[in-house]
C-alpha cells in the first residue's frame, strides 16, 4: 500500500479592513498561562508616567513559537540588509528606550556689543 503524497498548503490570504488602525508601539508586555499568551502592545512618550497599550493579541503557545521563529528568521533577513541592530549591553533596553529627554539647546546668543 502506497501512501498519497502530501498536500501542499495553500498560502493563506489576509484581509485587512479599511477601518483598521495601524498602532504604534515601542513597549511590549509579555504574559502567559498554560494555554495561551498575552502580548499587550504599548506606547510610551517622554514625560509620560504610563503606557498606554494600543493593541492586545492573544495566541496559542504553538502559535507564539512559530511567531518567534518568524520574527528570529525576518530579523535576521533585515540585518543581512540594513546592517546589525544593537541591543544596548551596558544599562536595561527599557533604560536605553525611556531615558529622559535632554531639552533641546536654545539659538545661540548673540553677541551683545
Amino acid at each position: 500500500m502506497t501512501l498519497p503524497p502530501p498536500r501542499q498548503a495553500k498560502p493563506v490570504q489576509l484581509e485587512v479592513s479599511p477601518d483598521l488602525l495601524p498602532v504604534y508601539a515601542n513597549l511590549a508586555r509579555i504574559a502567559h498561562g498554560s494555554t495561551e499568551f498575552v502580548l499587550d502592545f504599548a506606547r510610551f512618550l517622554p514625560g509620560d508616567r504610563q503606557a498606554q497599550v494600543g493593541a492586545r493579541v492573544i495566541m496559542s503557545p504553538l502559535a507564539a513559537k512559530l511567531l518567534l521563529q518568524a520574527l528570529t528568521e525576518n530579523m535576521a533577513r533585515y540585518e543581512n540588509t540594513f546592517g546589525a541592530v544593537n541591543v544596548p549591553s551596558s544599562s536595561t533596553l527599557a533604560d536605553h528606550l525611556f531615558k529622559p529627554l535632554n531639552p533641546p539647546e536654545g539659538p545661540p546668543e548673540k553677541d551683545k556689543e
